[in-house]
This record gives C-alpha cells, structure tokens and sequence, in this order.
C-alpha cells in the first residue's frame, strides 16, 4: 500500500537532485563556453601578459586587462566601503528599533531603490554626483578631477547595492530568536549593547551572506558604471582617477570592430576573468563564513 507512496517519494528526491545538480552545472558551462571562445588569445599570449599588461590597443593588437581589472577592483572597493556602514546600521534601526509602521514605510522605499532601472542611477550620477566630484570634492583635495572618476563609480554603485545589503540584514536579524534577547536584557544589558554582542554576533553569518550578495551585484553592474567612470583605459592611483571597469568594456565594445584580430577573444577573455573574480571572491566569503560560524558556536 505504501511502495507506490515511497516509489513517488524516491522519484521526487531524484528528480530534485537532477535539477539541483543542473543548475550548479550552469555556471561551469558558461565558464566552458567563455574558455573556448577566449582560446585564439591565450594560444598566442601568456595569461600573464594578458593580466599583467597596462597596454590597451587592439588596432596594435595589445590587449592588456591590467587597467580594467584594477577599475573593477577600485569602483567595487570604494562601493562596499561606502555601503556597508549605512546599509548595516539602517538595517539594525528597522529590524530592532523602529515602531511598525515606520519600518513597513522606509522598507517600501528601499525596496523601491532596488526596483529603480541602473540607466536611471547613471543619469542621476551624471546629473548630480560628477558636478559634485568635479566642482567640490576634487578641489577640496587641491586636485582637478573631470567627475567621471572612482568615487563617483563608487558613490554611485553603492546606492544601488544598498537595498539589497539592507533587506537581507533585516532578514537575518528578525529570524534571531526573542528568547536570545530577552536573556540578554533581564541579566542587565542595555538595549544596544544586546544588538551588538548577542545579535549582531547571531547573525553575523547572515550578515557576510549579505554582504558577499551586495558584492555580485557590484561586480557584473554595468549600464550605470559605463555611464560615470570615465572609461579610459589607466590603473587608477587614487578615488579621483578614472576608471574602466571590465563590464563597462565589454558592454561598450562588444559587438562593434570585431573585424580587428583577437578582438571578439579578448573581449570574452575579459568576461572569463570577471566571472573567475567573482568566482574567487564567493569561495573566498564561503571560507571566511565557515570560520565565522565556527567562532560562534
């Protein structure tokens, strides 16, 4: 009576399992496919003339990646340094200190934030935020900048993966049981010091989930970038430089002089190492996750 029951039951599992292990499988079949249609530039350049090179001319048949690598680098540095802070504290004040009807309000608005087009925030950052680089920012260094530059990148990049830093905090913590804070309190801890050494510590795991989350997005962010970073092909040395991420490459050349040699390779090289970047820096956050947990418990 019951083995078609069980039959059903093993069939679902496998079913599941199958699908599961597909999906895991996408990623490898993307990075296959980027490898195969890279190969005609790694056969006749080392990798590491290729990663290590400053030198951007295609007509010349150069193609180093140094400058777009290290653009990537910087705009995503300055954004999660810009973002974590604010995003961490709005998210403790929602889930821990707002009334009800405040926290539903401003999480619409931030949810909103996320909804908002990326070609929307770069014509924001062009409007507002490179004004504001090239008019006061920079010459409050004593430094010319054009406003296109790093830290408007930056500035920009971090808005946009602000909301979705905040809303998984705000998960994170609300799933920490009351149980943890209501002890916390009765032995005498004030309000906060129970946020920062009992919650805080509980959802730290979550809270790294988050943050790695908000660096994906930050890696492959494209449109809005493209638009504010200036987009010349030079290692930046400080906030104020240009930069030329690998998306803001990719999305602006692909498609277009494919006829010069190597052209089209380079281009999907480029996108082999921004998926391997952000491959690294998951397994990366995986590593330090475990032994975060591993602290707590």
């Amino acid at each position: 009576m019951n083995i078609p029951r069980i039959l059903k039951d093993k069939l679902a599992s496998k079913a599941m399992l199958t699908v599961t292990a597909l999906s895991s499988l996408i990623v490898f079949a993307i990075a296959f496919g980027l490898y195969q249609r890279s190969r005609p530039i790694l056969v006749g350049r080392s990798l590491g003339e290729l990663l290590l090179s400053t030198s951007w001319r295609p007509f010349k048949g150069e193609f180093g990646f140094l400058p777009f690598i290290a653009g990537t680098l910087w705009v995503t540095a300055v954004a999660v340094v810009l973002a974590i802070p604010f995003a961490l504290l709005v998210a403790i004040y929602l889930a821990e200190y707002a009334p009800k009807a405040v926290r539903e309000w401003i999480r619409s608005l931030i949810d909103l934030l996320a909804g908002i087009p990326s070609v929307i925030y770069g014509i924001w950052g062009v409007l507002l935020i490179v004004p504001l680089v090239k008019d006061h920012i920079a010459p409050a260094f004593g430094t010319f900048s054009s406003g296109y530059s790093v830290i408007t990148a930056g500035i920009v990049l971090a808005i946009m993966i602000f909301p979705v830093i905040v809303h998984v905090v705000i998960e994170v913590i609300r799933s920490i049981p009351q149980e943890l804070r209501d002890a916390s309190l009765a032995l005498g801890a004030t309000k906060w010091q129970t946020v920062k050494h009992v919650v805080m510590r509980k959802a730290m795991p979550g809270i790294i989930a988050a943050i790695v989350l908000g660096l994906s997005r930050a890696f492959g962010e494209t449109m809005a970038i493209l638009m504010v970073a200036g987009n010349v092909p030079k290692v930046p040395t400080s906030v104020l430089d240009p930069a030329y991420p690998l998306p803001a490459l990719i999305a602006n050349n692909y498609g277009e002089m494919l006829s010069i040699p190597l052209y089209d390779s380079a281009l999907l090289l480029a996108s082999l190492v921004l998926l391997l970047i952000v491959l690294v820096f998951n397994v990366f956050s995986q590593f330090v996750l475990v032994k975060v947990e591993q602290r707590i418990h």
